[in-house]
């Protein structure tokens, strides 16, 4: 890879850009319009992002700086004191959607796996896989259309929450298959680690930074403060995700979170608003370069090859999410709008479910090829056609929820 994969991808941010202002003026989210580029100039069709540079490690820590960064959006939002109304309803929803799914993806897929002879673990790690919600899509329509309202501000801590519930049931499922098929197992350690450590380091560098901030009432400091203390909790992500673990699993994103919760509950209304102001730009910009990773690694041929097992896996996803969602909203007497609409905001699919999916086609590449194909298969043409879908569908339930243009 040389310079000219550097300016291919410069070129590729700036027309996702403008393909997403083109995208808006038609009515549609602008997030449709990255994603799209994403796809078009990616190693599957164009190939101006290639394979060598989504491979590179240099982008791979550019893309994790920009994930902790659109981890302030979500992070800074999870203030306690303007929380702990809404508390126990964002946590019984959160495990109601997330399990909701699991049972509904897992029952469906081992009916259909019972009647074909297909190995019935396989249905467990399809319910697992289809846990994971990708939050920077409807973020970023939160952000494009400026929405606020009950659905808005019970989503964006779930955004949290969710990532951690995903990923404790999807490691838990890895680690009861991989003892009785892998031939090497997943360590319960690494489960904790990878579902911890993250957490871990958001807070101890959130905490560091919060300590500071507290302390210094200069603007210019504040900013200065904010931006080297995100270096360092990507910093610290970096050595302990390439360096020290045996293979990159780290969620960024989720670093960012915890980082910007931690120093977000230490600090002023004043100074915190302050601060996102600032970082309002940089927000903006790591949207639009995560989306555009999301959409370079999706092959859009297999929108033509995708058949039974996508199809199936893309509407039980759909149903697990909605139903889960609007149970967890009905028992805690959350708003109608909140009911109707939330679980249509949760769609979003496609980068969590991709390393979810190459984690378990790893494990199963040596002791059984052909379930690995079928995973492989089946979520990769399911992540190129859900998302798209999913973009829409995510704006339309804002839209029905009337929370557009209601941010201050």
């Amino acid at each position: 890879m040389g310079w000219t994969d550097v300016l291919f991808w410069l070129f590729t941010i700036v027309a996702a850009f403008f393909m997403g202002r083109l995208v808006a003026k038609i009515k549609l989210p602008a997030i449709l319009g990255w994603l799209i580029t994403g796809m078009v100039m990616g190693p599957h069709a164009f190939g101006m992002m290639s394979g060598a540079l989504l491979e590179a490690q240099w982008y791979a820590v550019t893309i994790n700086t920009l994930e902790c960064i659109v981890g302030l959006m979500i992070g800074t939002e999870l203030v306690w004191r303007q929380l702990k109304k809404a508390g126990k309803q964002i946590i019984v929803t959160t495990i109601t959607e997330s399990l909701g799914t699991f049972l509904v993806v897992s029952l469906v897929f081992g009916v259909i796996f019972w009647l074909t002879d297909v190995p019935l673990y396989l249905a467990l790690i399809f319910g697992g896989i289809a846990l994971a919600t990708a939050p920077a899509p409807s973020l970023a329509i939160v952000r494009e259309m400026r929405t606020d309202g009950p659905v808005t501000r019970t989503l964006i801590p779930m955004a949290a929450l969710d990532d951690l519930v995903g990923a404790v049931v999807f490691f838990s499922v890895i680690a009861v298959v991989s003892a009785h098929v892998a031939t090497s197992q997943v360590s319960p350690w690494m489960i904790v680690l990878v579902i911890l450590l993250p957490i871990v380091i958001g807070i101890a560098v959130g905490f560091f930074a919060g300590w500071l901030m507290r302390r210094v009432s200069n603007r210019r400091a504040l900013y200065a403060l904010l931006a080297g203390t995100l270096l360092l909790a990507v910093g610290v992500g970096f050595v302990l995700n390439y360096m020290v673990l045996p293979s990159p699993t780290l969620n960024f994103l989720l670093i960012g979170m915890a980082y910007a919760t931690t120093f977000a509950n230490m600090i002023s209304d004043e100074k915190r608003q302050m601060l996102m102001m600032a970082a309002n730009p940089a927000i903006g910009f790591a949207l639009v370069v995560v989306i555009l990773n999301l959409g370079a690694p999706l092959d859009y041929h297999l929108i033509l090859g995708a058949g039974l097992y996508t199809a199936v896996y893309i509407v039980s996803r759909a149903v697990g999410k909605y139903s889960g969602a609007y149970f967890g909203a009905a028992v805690t007497h959350a708003p109608k709008t909140v009911r109707r609409y939330l679980g249509l905001t949760l769609l979003p699919h496609s980068g969590v479910s991709l390393v979810f999916s190459g984690i378990a086609v790893s494990m199963l590449a040596g002791p059984a090829p052909a379930c690995a194909q079928l995973i492989s298969g089946t979520i990769a043409a399911a992540a190129v056609i859900n998302e798209v879908i999913a973009v829409l569908v995510a704006r339309k339930g804002f839209g029905w929820a009337g929370e557009f243009n209601k941010a201050s």
